[in-house]
């Protein structure tokens, strides 16, 4: 019998596969994340950066605090398995998040 957590796992696999390209790079890392880590993080954006051998995809993801990134980039290994099988990155780069008020231009 299939345990609930490996059904749960294909349902979610599935539904990224089917999303617009667009919609991808955040929802494959809320997936590969988890709620908790993704509801402190934000996800600026995929950039591809070119070499001889072809683009690679870096994940930029938004961190509160410089312990958030170096714990999640402890985890990166983790996370990259859990997002290659949607996304062809390579790296995921770890920035801190600006303060509120430099956010706003004061």
């Amino acid at each position: 019998m299939e345990r609930a957590s490996d059904t749960l796992q294909r349902v979610m696999a599935e539904a990224l596969k089917r999303l617009p390209a667009e919609q991808l790079p955040e929802a494959a890392w809320d997936f590969a994340a988890g709620r908790a880590v993704a509801e402190k993080t934000r996800v600026l954006g995929c950039d591809a950066s070119g070499d001889a051998s072809g683009e690679r995809l870096v994940l930029v993801v938004e961190v509160p605090d410089a312990n958030w990134r170096a714990q999640l980039s402890a985890m990166a290994p983790q996370f990259l398995s859990r997002l290659r099988p949607f996304l062809r990155v390579e790296r995921i780069e770890f920035k801190l998040a600006r303060p509120q008020d430099e956010r706003r231009g004061r």
